[in-house]
């Protein structure tokens, strides 16, 4: 196998070496969100020239051993077994320069809203609140509850929660990178704490994930096209929990986007907030847009931009998770809700890669 099939590394290894020097500049650090892009951008490429370096040891070791297996039979099982490590070398290779989502190293703001069940759906979006918490410690990653509306009996009506790597990740690794394939209407089937004949009810919870954006500047607002409003906060059924109006509720006229944040006491770290999933919201559409005009292959198989469809059941009864999309199933339901999903995101994950690696060998 010659260098050929490869020739799009080489503008990759320059870009590489580029940013390395761009990295080593302590004037690049003095503004951190440029430094952020820079920084997730070269965790991307060593991934690329680290297969690419790879392939090319596997490759020399594979000619190297057929040229001393022509001169000595003996040699012709080794070379064999290293034309096996080349080939794997070269399947690897290829993953790596599937086109990627800019985001994977991103943060996210994560949505859960109670659906159709009334408080059992509540209850359940509570649990999934708590799934994705305790999810995000194993990975060693942090959460913060933005904004957070319960319900009289311990549900949640809807939350917003904001999960954070510690540092800058390998995109791989990234928040996004494991969360953006959650999004869509969790559907979950138990017998309700309301329900006294013992009856399985169905339900479901609408969870949203949005890739965080790093640099305001990115996403830009225009201060005019805002309407803000302030008013009370309120607790469960209606209660008021504040008495001064802190809560704020942010609309943004061109897209209609409406974003209500009242769980900080300060109006203005509300406003803060708010304006901080606003951003989130809209560079979501800006990426939907672009999504619509790209090609197939860059778009992900597995994530779409329907909310509105069921991707994953949750049945109490079976202790049974089943994810819609990928066919993955499992009956460790417990283990799950208690934050091992790491095996039902990584069926996530692999799906869509093989589902990419198919549409570029069909081009």
């Amino acid at each position: 196998m010659d260098s050929e099939p490869f020739g799009a590394v080489a503008p990759l290894l320059d870009e590489h070496a580029a940013l390395e020097r761009e990295l080593a500049d302590p004037a690049l650090h003095a503004d951190p969100a440029a430094a952020r892009r820079v920084g997730r951008r070269y965790a991307e490429l060593r991934r690329v020239v680290a297969a690419y370096r790879a392939w090319l040891a596997a490759r020399d070791d594979a000619e190297a051993a057929w040229e001393l297996a022509g001169e000595d039979e003996s040699f012709v099982p080794e070379a064999e077994a290293l034309v096996v490590a080349r080939d794997a070398a070269a399947e690897a290779l290829r993953r790596v320069l599937l086109p990627t989502d800019p985001d994977d190293a991103r943060d996210v703001l994560l949505e859960i809203k109670a659906g159709e069940g009334g408080e059992e759906s509540a209850l359940f979006a509570g649990d999934l609140l708590r799934m994705y918490q305790r999810y995000a410690e194993r990975q060693g990653w942090s959460t913060q509850v933005l904004d957070l509306t319960e319900t009289g009996l311990g549900g949640v009506k809807d939350v917003t929660l904001a999960v954070k790597a510690r540092s800058v990740a390998e995109p791989a690794d990234g928040v996004w990178a494991h969360l953006k394939y959650e999004g869509g209407v969790h559907r979950v089937q138990r017998v309700p704490v309301t329900e006294s004949q013992g009856r399985i009810h169905t339900s479901a919870a609408g969870v949203v994930v949005l890739p965080e954006v790093d640099d305001p500047a990115e996403v830009e607002i225009d201060p005019a096209d805002l309407r803000i409003d302030v008013y009370r906060s309120s607790g469960p059924g209606g209660q008021s929990v504040n008495t001064t109006d802190s809560a704020v509720r942010i609309t943004h006229l061109p897209t209609g986007t409406v974003v209500a944040v009242q769980n900080e006491k300060s109006q203005l770290q509300n406003k803060e907030q708010a304006l901080r999933v606003l951003r989130a919201r809209l560079l979501a559409m800006q990426q939907v847009a672009a999504d619509a005009e790209a090609s197939a292959a860059r778009r992900s198989q597995v994530r779409t931009v329907d909310r509105s469809e069921r991707i994953r059941t949750y049945n109490f009864p079976e202790n049974r998770i089943a994810d819609h999309r990928t066919g993955y199933k499992a009956y460790n339901l417990d283990q799950v809700l208690d934050g091992d999903l790491e095996p039902v995101v990584r069926s996530a994950v692999e799906a869509d890669e093989a589902a990419r690696l198919a549409a570029a060998g069909d081009r």
